[in-house]
């Protein structure tokens, strides 16, 4: 123990440990583990020791004068965070606080060995003690991936290599090897991928056998009747227009209706069942009512055609054709008069025709098998597969959200997001009716989170605020976790953050965002945030339930690596004038 002596005890509060070293050399001898991050332990008394992590360190010096050479205290300030109990076991539980007067050491290696000891709990590597390398961060794999798990870091900081090193080391990918090639494991994870960023971090050599089941604009089949009321309200309807209710009204009869008329066998059809309805017809529907005249001569009182023909159920005619109706007249002879929403469906009528004409959306409105026939219900087994990685058993799914419209990127990770949590809460309520557990859990990866789920209530990202949100409160209990990445906490949604268990920040550099993941943080963890400013490429602080002490650490680099980073400009101004097959560049802008 001597030798790593360093002082006692100067001042003791449940916020802050003070030690006093008055001996420079001492403080030069052990300047290495006198760093903000590292830990003392300190004598309690007894055979434990309290261990603390250190804060900040203050020196303080004499006046010196020609006869007086000056003399050095420090102030060490640190946190406790756990008790090593008998030199044995650490206790995080247990916060005794010495009292003045008591020993401090720096914690030497055996200590920290036991600190961050390997045991049938803490069995996944997150990296290695950025203060001694050689000691491998193990956590709580149970914990870490059954709870929601927040990654932040400013741009350039390493966070899409820690996000897919932390993926790679559950699919058993190292050095673009798949150490599952024998026997796949049972991981299901989910991304989404704003920037088309991973797709080359999980795309092996053909040898390895590795599946990555990658859906982008072109490959995902999502068709718009598996959208719940909120999100085809969100896609169709501006609520800001004075008439709004009436689109919701109108809009909601025909989408039921016309579910009833394709699904004559299903029972119940609301709004939200997701069977498969025609939006072509619910758009001529809605066009019809816009244009229903009623006739008014005695017997009449039923919407008229131009041939004078009585429409007596409108679900048998409206949703065929858009019909031409008489004129309105008020002469005794040919009195007819407009039908409750005659002209009022005129901007909505256009919007819908809009929709359905926009090349863009045709992932979501005109989305058609290899056959060339549309989706229909009975398809909703195989669209559910493709979600999650069954149709190639895949442990890799990644929903490249690059090319999707911007006006529907809140709807469309609204609604695959929704479809996995519905998919995990019926199969988990399957499971309990059979006495077990989700056996197939999921984690759904939100890279660049801020996009989708701001933390502002833009109507625009209201489907995808929403759906997340529910994950993020209920998502664990069956099965189904979060993993929230995003370059700006202080943007994303509060109620996402506050679900999470487990935090890696790695350098921030904004003040607002290092004082919000500085809150978000607990209580006995603030200490060690004050070097987010200063971490260098892929060095993070991890805390929370999953690990046994708060630290710093280095994560390894993946391989293969994200397609995230940045381009070297000055490497590529000074190299000679290249050339550039512009119509290559634009053919694909086209497309």
């Amino acid at each position: 123990m001597s030798t790593n002596k360093i002082g006692k005890v100067l001042s003791c509060a449940p916020g802050a440990i003070v030690v006093a070293i008055d001996d420079l050399a001492i403080f030069e001898n052990n300047k290495a583990g006198l760093q903000v991050g590292r830990f003392l332990k300190i004598a309690q008394g007894n055979h434990d020791f309290t261990i603390a992590t250190i804060r900040n360190i203050k020196g303080i010096v004499s006046a010196a004068t020609a006869e007086v050479a000056p003399v050095w205290q420090f102030h060490v300030e640190c946190q406790a965070i756990g008790t090593l109990v008998d030199g044995k076991n650490f206790d995080r539980g247990s916060l005794l606080l010495p009292v003045p007067t008591e020993q401090a050491y720096v914690a030497d290696e055996k200590t920290l060995d036991i600190i961050f000891a390997n045991d049938a709990q803490h069995n996944f590597t997150l990296g290695t003690l950025l203060m001694n390398k050689d000691i491998e961060y193990k956590i709580d794999g149970n914990r870490f991936f059954s709870k929601h798990i927040a990654i932040v870091g400013s741009t350039g900081s390493g966070k899409s290599c820690t996000v897919t090193r932390i993926l790679q080391d559950v699919v058993g990918i190292e050095s673009r090897k798949n150490s599952n090639k024998a026997v796949q494991n049972n991981s299901h994870i989910v991304m989404f991928d704003i920037h088309d960023e991973y797709t080359a971090a999980f795309t092996l050599h053909s040898d390895e056998s590795f599946s990555l089941n990658r859906l982008d604009v072109e490959t995902l089949h999502l068709p718009y009747w598996l959208m719940n009321s909120e999100e085809l309200e969100s896609i169709f309807i501006e609520s800001n227009e004075s008439n709004s209710h009436n689109q919701v009204s109108q809009f909601k009869h025909a989408v039921i209706l016309n579910k009833e008329k394709y699904n004559p066998s299903t029972l119940e059809i609301t709004y939200d069942t997701p069977v498969y309805f025609s939006i072509r017809e619910v758009y001529q529907y809605i066009e019809n009512m816009n244009r229903e005249v009623i006739g008014r001569l005695e017997g009449e009182d039923k919407p008229k055609l131009s041939d004078g023909t009585l429409i007596n159920i409108r679900k048998d005619s409206y949703f065929n054709k858009i019909l031409s109706f008489v004129p309105p007249s008020a002469a005794n002879a040919t009195k007819a008069t407009n039908g409750p929403f005659n002209g009022e469906f005129n901007r909505f009528a256009s919007r819908l025709e809009a929709k359905l004409t926009d090349k863009r959306l045709n992932f979501l409105l005109k989305n058609i098998k290899a056959d060339g026939t549309p989706y229909q219900t009975n398809d909703f087994e195989s669209l559910m597969r493709q979600f999650l990685g069954y149709l190639n058993k895949a442990n890799v799914t990644i929903i490249d959200l690059s090319g999707i419209p911007f006006e529907v990127l809140s709807i469309t990770v609204s609604l695959v997001s929704r479809l996995i949590f519905d998919f995990c809460f019926h199969y988990s309520k399957l499971q309990h009716s059979q006495g077990g557990l989700n056996d197939v859990p999921v984690m759904l990866v939100c890279e660049e989170a801020h996009n989708y789920v701001p933390r502002h209530n833009d109507a625009a990202y209201r489907a995808s605020k929403k759906s997340l949100e529910r994950i993020a409160k209920e998502g664990r209990k069956y099965g189904l976790s979060l993993m929230v990445v995003s370059q700006r906490p202080s943007e994303v949604s509060e109620t996402i953050f506050a679900q999470c268990n487990n935090f890696i920040s790695l350098r921030l550099t904004n003040d607002a965002d290092q004082n919000y993941v500085r809150r978000l943080f607990p209580d006995n963890t603030s200490g060690i945030t004050e070097i987010l400013p200063n971490l260098a490429p892929g060095e993070c602080v991890v805390v929370g339930d999953a690990v046994l002490l708060p630290a710093v650490i280095k994560m390894p680099r993946p391989d293969p690596e994200p397609h995230s980073q940045s381009v070297k400009v000055q490497n590529e101004w000074v190299s000679p004038w290249r050339d550039v097959t512009f119509s290559d560049v634009i053919n694909r802008w086209r497309k």
